[in-house]
């Protein structure tokens, strides 16, 4: 829904895009941050954000569901009770409701509840091991992910330690799925009414009513305090395990441990495989959900080896943490939706580029209109890394081992300008140009010299509209390397790399310094929702690392000690996820950087606590993560796709693409892209693997690979690719074979 003419533009830092939905405590926005993170940003009314007790309440709320983290729940990112009208912001997870899709499709086959059951059970063990009930378990606050369910709408959930705050007199929660207690003192509901939920939720997804339905909500309130559940068209044994959850009295419903083992007995679906999302009604929907500009990073994070740079974006979620407020869910088709055959375009699945736009090719050495007026020749410096590029609004943004800082205009490929940094007196014959990112209105660049052993170099900030410079400030990268983590640019600080100070990205203005290990080498390994660096004592094999966490706010630190061993590919559901690699009965590691990998091992970054899932057979080849899914790309063009929750493939696909890099996932259309170094570009489905199409080589000419190549970003329904060469050129996924016109 689009904004209306008194929502406010942005809320804490996140640009507002649209509505979600509106209830009768707050409204529902979709955010961006500035690194173009999507978030759903809940922002109360204004009334309520003048009663102290309501302030009060929301205080705790917001206290108690940072503590939930799990599979099966949706997190708060960010928050301040504080503010003149109080917000919180959420992930956002790709799905539809379970009340959706039962008022679409009808209700659920009994052999296909056995994976909700279990995942809903999973998520109320998260939540109640937080201290937490969430007291308004139902369809509207289950989403229907790929990979599983997901519990949302903590904000009427109170911690179960603290029940003042429920003596105002409001009723929490909605009636045919409220408990006795609910109903008759709910200062008394604990993890027990959960339960009671649960299974009026089980037995309208198995029949399309509740048990305790009938004309008016003040009946089937009475119904369920005093009325014996109707559970007509629930077979055995189910019935009589959900016969249990919805006894009247607490003490008589089972734990969830006993409901685990219970659902697990259930006969599982033939396929077992997640349960679909709805597609929307029309084609045309479709188009225009789609339209709204995607993450620039792709929403996804590959891994770039243990000491390479690990790119991250953050994967969307829309959970409406609200008082009473229904999440509204905005996704399109079913990402099992093929859309077409392979080499056909399907152009349904995919949203029209911006306006304005046309298909472009350049490279990043073409004569800017401002600025340095030539680039670097590539072959001449004898680089073969080439390029990484980012998007930042309308434009791309690109920087690399000999290719000074430029901007190419997104819609046209005209390249805008290219900035110059003041390299040292010293003199060097190359340099390497790292992009960190952009934000802010700002390119921040380290550049240091190409060869040798110096590692003093620099980070300069470029102003994105004129490419004029900021500021510059002259780093040593003998212990740590600088790197942006949303709004905080980090930058090592004193020649013994004894700290590192945070800095605004625009003006360079510290914002604190921290003191880093001593005589240890760290790497940042910071995650969209936190900041961490991975501290070793050398560069040879050690059993273990230091795992540093540092607080945005100030720069205070916790640190964990955590083994050394796999490469971490991100953040899972609070939990930092590695992958462990195949090691040979002297302990020797086997492989490189891209595998073989056995197990995927989740760690908590507060307690080091986690599981291991062992890999249903050794995966090897670039790895991304996103949606749940870890994506490996191998030199023959084959594309894996792995379930975080099981380990076990889910599908492998095929390519002609030589060597191609990591995946960038469209979670918007169920596509995921790779690229080679010669220009060739191929899109899968994200559902079976199925190949939609693949193009033919842009690249002027091929150049080697020493490190990964860049990736395919994704620019408001078209697609940006770079090669090693220096190529940057644009494709529309419905059209991909149109003729790009010079930049």
């Amino acid at each position: 829904m689009p904004l209306h003419r008194d929502d406010p533009k942005s809320v804490g830092g996140y640009r507002l895009v649209d509505r979600l939905g509106a209830g009768g405590m707050g409204v529902v926005y979709r955010g961006r941050s500035r690194s173009g993170r999507e978030v759903a940003v809940k922002v109360v009314h204004a009334q309520y954000a003048e009663d102290p007790v309501f302030r009060t309440r929301f205080r705790q709320e917001i206290a108690a569901v940072r503590k939930v983290s799990g599979a099966f729940t949706a997190p708060v990112v960010d928050a301040d009770p504080e503010a003149a009208r109080p917000w919180m912001a959420t992930q956002y997870v790709p799905g539809r409701s379970l009340a959706e899709r039962i008022r679409e499709v009808g209700p659920l086959p009994e052999p296909a509840l056995r994976r909700l059951a279990l995942g809903l059970v999973e998520a109320l063990r998260d939540i109640h091991r937080a201290g937490v009930v969430h007291r308004d378990l139902k369809p509207a606050n289950v989403l229907m992910a790929d990979d599983g369910p997901r519990v949302i709408d903590f904000g009427i959930s109170r911690a179960a330690e603290n029940n003042t705050l429920t003596e105002t007199g409001q009723m929490i929660g909605t009636p045919p799925f409220m408990s006795p207690e609910q109903l008759t003192d709910a200062r008394s509901a604990g993890p027990a009414s959960d339960v009671f939920s649960l299974g009026a939720l089980l037995v309208y997804t198995l029949t399309g009513r509740g048990p305790f339905d009938a004309d008016s909500p003040y009946l089937t309130a009475y119904r369920v305090i005093h009325d014996e559940p109707v559970l007509d068209g629930v077979s055995e044994p189910l019935r009589a395990v959900l016969e249990r959850c919805l006894t009247k009295e607490p003490a008589d419903r089972p734990p969830l441990e006993e409901l685990a083992a219970e659902f697990a007995r259930l006969r599982p679906d033939a396929s077992e495989e997640a349960l679909p999302t709805v597609p929307l009604r029309s084609e045309a929907a479709a188009v225009q959900l789609t339209r709204s500009e995607p993450d620039p990073d792709s929403g996804t994070r590959s891994v770039r080896g243990r000491r390479g740079r690990l790119l991250w974006a953050t994967t969307g979620t829309v959970g409406a943490l609200a008082l009473g407020l229904t999440a509204y869910l905005l996704v399109g088709p079913s990402a099992g939706d093929d859309g077409g055959r392979a080499g056909s375009t399907a152009p349904s699945r995919w949203a029209p580029p911006p306006a304005g736009w046309q298909p472009w090719q350049t490279t990043v050495y073409a004569t800017a209109g401002r600025g340095v007026e030539k680039g670097r020749d590539l072959v001449a410096e004898g680089v073969d890394s080439g390029p990484e590029c980012r998007l930042y609004e309308d434009s791309v943004y690109c920087a690399g081992d000999g290719v000074l800082p430029v901007r190419l205009d997104g819609l046209t490929g005209r390249t805008d300008w290219r900035a110059d940094v003041a390299r040292p007196a010293r003199g060097q014959a190359s340099y390497v140009y790292e992009l960190l990112g952009v934000v802010d209105d700002a390119v921040l660049v380290e550049h240091r010299p190409q060869m040798g052993q110096d590692s003093r170099g620099s980070v300069a900030a470029f102003d994105t509209a004129t490419g004029k410079r900021l500021w510059q400030r002259a780093v040593s990268t003998a212990w740590t390397r600088p790197h942006l983590s949303g709004d905080l640019l980090i930058l090592p600080d004193g020649g013994d790399g004894s700290s590192v100070t945070a800095r605004s990205p625009r003006t360079g203005t510290a914002r604190w310094t921290t003191p880093l290990p001593k005589e240890q080498y760290c790497d940042a390994a910071d995650t969209a929702e936190d900041l961490y660096l991975e501290c070793v004592p050398g560069i040879t094999a050690t059993d273990n690392m230091l795992l540093v966490g540092l607080d945005r706010s100030d720069g205070s630190t916790r640190r964990l000690t955590v083994p050394n061993r796999g490469i971490l590919v991100g953040m899972h559901d609070g939990h930092l996820l590695y992958l462990d690699p195949v090691v040979n009965e002297d302990g020797h590691v086997l492989g490189g950087d891209e595998g073989p990998y056995t197990r995927i091992r989740l760690v908590h970054p507060d307690t080091g606590a986690g599981t291991t899932t062992k890999l249903a057979e050794s995966f090897e080849g670039k790895v991304t993560l996103a949606d749940g899914t870890l994506w490996f790309t191998g030199s023959s063009g084959r594309v894996t796709a792995v379930s975080v929750r099981t380990g076990r493939q889910l599908w492998r696909g095929s390519t002609s693409l030589e060597q191609p890099g990591a995946v960038t996932h469209d979670p918007r259309t169920g596509v995921v892209y790779v690229s080679s170094a010669s220009g060739r570009v191929a899109a899968l489905d994200t559902g079976k693997g199925t190949l939609l199409w693949e193009t033919q080589p842009r690249a002027q000419w091929v150049a080697g690979q020493s490190s990964p190549l860049p990736e395919v970003l994704l620019h408001r329904g078209a697609l940006v690719v770079a090669t090693p060469a220096g190529d940057v050129f644009t494709l529309d996924p419905a059209h991909p074979g149109r003729k790009p016109v010079p930049g």
